[in-house]
C-alpha cells in the first residue's frame, strides 16, 4: 500500500513516500508553505501524482503524551485532508522525531557528506517524515488511538 507520510510544520512540510509494497520509506520533498490551505493543495497534487492510498501524519504530542494546541491543530488538519482525499488516516506520535533526524544528519556530515546549514534545514523535515514512515512500516511505531473529540 502506497503511503504518504507528512511532517506538518508552520513553515515547512516534510513528505516521504513508501514503495508500492509498503516496505521502504523514501524522503520525497520539503514544501515551503505559508498556510495550512497551501499545504493541503500541494499535498493533494502529490497524492494524485503518486497514487497514494493512505496518509500517515505525525502528531506533536506533549512530552507527557497529552494533546496540546499544536497536536489538536495537526489532527484537525490531517482529518480534513484525509476526508478531502478520501484516504485512510494514520496519526502517529512524532515526539523527538526531529531530534533523531537531526542526529542522523550530523552523523552523515561527520562521515564526509557535504551538507550546508541551508541544505540541512531543507532535508530535515523530509527525513523526519521518512523516519516516521519507516518505523510505522517496520511495526515499531503504532498508530495513535484518538477519540472523536481529540481535535476539539
Amino acid at each position: 500500500m502506497r503511503t504518504l507520510a507528512i511532517d506538518l510544520g508552520t513553515r515547512r512540510v516534510g513528505l516521504a513516500l513508501s514503495d508500492a509494497g509498503g516496505q521502504f520509506a523514501t524522503p520525497l520533498a520539503v514544501l515551503a508553505v505559508t498556510s495550512p490551505q497551501q499545504a493541503t493543495e500541494e499535498i493533494r497534487a502529490v497524492i494524485e501524482k503518486e497514487g497514494v492510498e493512505r496518509l500517515l501524519v505525525g502528531v506533536p504530542l506533549n512530552m507527557d503524551g497529552s494533546l496540546g494546541p499544536a497536536a489538536r491543530s495537526a489532527i484537525e488538519w490531517a482529518r480534513a485532508l484525509a476526508s478531502a482525499a478520501s484516504l485512510p488516516l494514520v496519526p502517529v506520535d512524532e515526539r523527538l522525531s526531529s531530534f533523531v533526524a537531526e542526529q542522523q544528519l550530523v552523523a552523515r556530515k561527520q562521515a564526509g557528506e557535504r551538507l550546508t546549514r541551508a541544505g540541512k534545514k531543507q532535508r530535515l523535515d523530509a527525513l523526519v517524515a521518512a523516519q516516521l514512515l519507516q518505523e510505522f512500516l517496520d511495526g515499531r511505531l503504532p498508530p495513535l488511538v484518538l477519540d472523536e473529540g481529540a481535535a476539539r
